[in-house]
């Protein structure tokens, strides 16, 4: 079957095609035959080292499709079933992927394999920012970074079902468009205006409860500025790289701040955790609560293609890369 390896750590030019054979599943196993598979930055991080993986690799956490063969012992699924999973293992840029079946989760039937593919790892990053890691209410102001992009759009739109106050930020007017549409209340355009003015303008001088940045390096400083009186800072992605060590006497300064860096895959941990993550990111698209856009798609084959979008800005919504 056809499969996308990183031969190296490096830009696009590492990634290419190789054929591998298509295996058994093994005991707690289940084989998903791909209809799509979901491209997030942590794919780009993987190939360019930023995280640490075992090269060469086929690269990839997150697909959707039907249950193909279940190895022995396997109970939460049957061949014929739709199943999707977002974290992993590694291996997704493949036709089939053979994954623990604590590991995914058996689809609605309101949710398409495509949906799913674009939904699960961001989606469910979406659910524990808003849900768990800092739990937002009505009428909380929050600002959240790259609010055109894949978790960013989620995001607003979760946050607007929640009845907060969203202020996003972007990079261009197209994206600010997008922004708008998704529910922002408020738009700031990055490259043209000062964030954390604009955002205390907005809210009246008090700031923000919450800032969700997935941005990292070059949107730091104007998170930890645009927050309020102790306001938390969740710092969740690195697009721009990793944002900068911080000595703890600034969150004291800035109004006895909180900072966390989570991950999605702590949150998710245990197979209750990932069933209820998951459930509660399937009601929000079933109920129209959260429409998930898939911007654009690439031929599997074309995954160099599709990184160079990603990490060059031009995508909106969600990717996949389709078998």
């Amino acid at each position: 079957m056809l499969a996308i390896q990183a031969s190296r750590t490096g830009g696009p030019e590492v990634l290419e095609a190789i054929d591998i054979a298509v295996r058994e599943p093994g005991p707690g196993q289940i084989r998903i035959q791909h209809e799509a598979i979901g491209l997030n930055f942590i794919d780009t991080y993987h190939r360019s080292g930023l995280y640490p993986a075992k090269m060469p690799a086929v690269l990839g956490q997150e697909g959707a499709g039907v249950v193909d063969a279940v190895g022995e012992g396997v109970t939460r699924f049957h061949v014929g079933d739709r199943a999707a999973y977002g974290t992993g293992p590694m291996g997704a840029y493949a036709e089939a992927h053979l994954v623990p079946e604590n590991r995914a989760v058996r689809l609605p039937e309101g949710v398409s394999t495509r949906v799913a593919a674009a939904a699960m790892l961001k989606g469910m990053t979406a659910e524990f920012l808003l849900r768990r890691c800092y739990p937002l209410s009505a009428g909380e102001a929050v600002l959240i970074h790259a609010a055109a992009g894949g978790v960013g759009g989620i995001l607003t739109q979760w946050a607007k079902a929640i009845g907060a106050v969203v202020i996003g930020a972007v990079g261009s007017s197209e994206k600010a468009s997008i922004a708008r549409r998704q529910g922002c209340d408020h738009v700031i355009e990055y490259r043209g205006e000062d964030v954390a003015a604009r955002v205390k303008a907005i809210t009246g001088g008090q700031g923000v409860r919450v800032v969700y940045d997935g941005v990292g390096a070059a949107t730091f400083e104007a998170s930890l500025a645009s927050l309020g009186r102790r306001g938390m800072l969740v710092s969740f992605g690195n697009a721009s790289g990793p944002a900068p060590a911080i000595e703890p006497g600034r969150l004291a300064r800035g109004g006895s701040l909180f900072l966390t860096r989570p991950t999605l895959f702590d949150y998710v941990a245990t197979n209750e955790d990932l069933d209820a993550s998951a459930a509660a990111l399937f009601h929000v698209i079933e109920t129209g609560a959260v429409k998930i856009d898939i911007g654009q798609t690439f031929p599997l084959a074309e995954a160099r293609r599709a990184h160079e979008a990603l990490e060059g800005r031009e995508t909106t919504g969600q990717t996949l890369l389709i078998p």
